[in-house]
């Protein structure tokens, strides 16, 4: 392992740890060296813990709900007073409650931004004053790393998953924020949204259908990412987001204006809204608006090049 990719020495924080993607994150970045403080409401903290223990890592468990504001501090001071430092925040930890939107109810959508989207504020809020306090002391920039899950249901507008793609909106703004406001401390924040096989996502994706080799959807696929990105080869990475799932990362670029529409006078009359607005939407197809279903074409172009080993 190079020295750049290697995180020994380094404390990470992995929440909803206890199984599937977190777990998987977390094995990770113990295998390139960093202490984990593994996160999760239940036992399987504890066991993922004992798991990279066992392999010769440094592993402590904390459990708690992630929507808890003081557990995003508890996590902090549990990396710093055990492992004597705080370099890495991983955020996993989510639930589904899928539902149509005229089915959707008040807990529906308060429990699903709650875990993700306050979840995801909560431990950041936490690192985020420890690395600026931090750097205070030292003078200058420190090494902090924050990798957030959002996914393509925002890219996408999810249609069984309003409240969920509204919280991995919110978690890519928040990714966003917290980029442009930390990089001065030496801080690097980015989202990533993944595709994997887990037991949240069952119903979803189904079994595995390969015949040989690591399952398409392994969240090892996802993790390798987790762990570059958590990594000091990823100095220069902040503020971005990807996409990753089969043997793909895909960086997805901003949003452009398409066009631009200015009134004639000081300001716009709908009679002349009408006229510019309405000729220029006529005809456009239900994919042709701001939902980022061209995402969809990554397998598409895999199909067309005959390159779809692990996709």
């Amino acid at each position: 392992m190079t020295e750049s990719l290697s995180l020994t020495g380094r404390t990470a924080v992995v929440t909803g740890a206890g199984a599937g993607l977190g777990r998987a994150e977390a094995l990770a970045l113990a295998a390139a060296g960093a202490a984990v403080v593994v996160n999760d409401m239940g036992d399987g903290a504890h066991e993922v813990a004992a798991e990279i223990a066992a392999a010769g890592g440094r592993a402590t468990a904390v459990t708690g709900d992630v929507s808890d504001w003081s557990l995003g501090a508890r996590l902090v001071h549990e990396a710093v007073s055990t492992f004597g430092s705080m370099d890495i925040l991983v955020n996993n930890a989510g639930i589904l409650r899928d539902k149509m939107i005229f089915n959707l109810s008040e807990s529906d959508w308060d429990d699903v931004i709650r875990v993700h989207l306050k979840g995801h504020a909560a431990t950041s809020r936490a690192a985020a004053v420890h690395w600026r306090e931090a750097s205070k002391a030292a003078g200058g920039p420190v090494y902090g790393r924050i990798v957030n899950t959002s996914s393509e249901a925002f890219l996408f507008g999810s249609p069984g998953q309003p409240n969920y793609s509204a919280a991995k909106a919110g978690i890519t703004a928040l990714t966003l924020s917290t980029a442009q406001g930390l990089s001065r401390y030496g801080i690097r924040a980015n989202a990533i949204c993944p595709r994997a096989r887990t037991a949240m996502t069952a119903e979803a994706f189904g079994e595995n259908a390969a015949d040989t080799g690591l399952d398409p959807l392994s969240p090892e696929r996802v993790a390798t990412l987790v762990r570059y990105l958590s990594s000091p080869a990823a100095d220069e990475i902040n503020g971005q987001v990807f996409v990753v799932y089969g043997k793909m990362v895909a960086l997805m670029a901003a949003p452009k204006v398409e066009n631009r529409f200015d009134a004639a006078g000081s300001a716009f009359s709908p009679e002349e809204l009408e006229e510019l607005l309405t000729p220029y939407f006529a005809g456009r197809g239900p994919y042709e608006n701001y939902a980022a279903f061209s995402v969809a074409d990554l397998e598409k172009f895999a199909l067309a090049t005959g390159d779809t080993a692990g996709v």
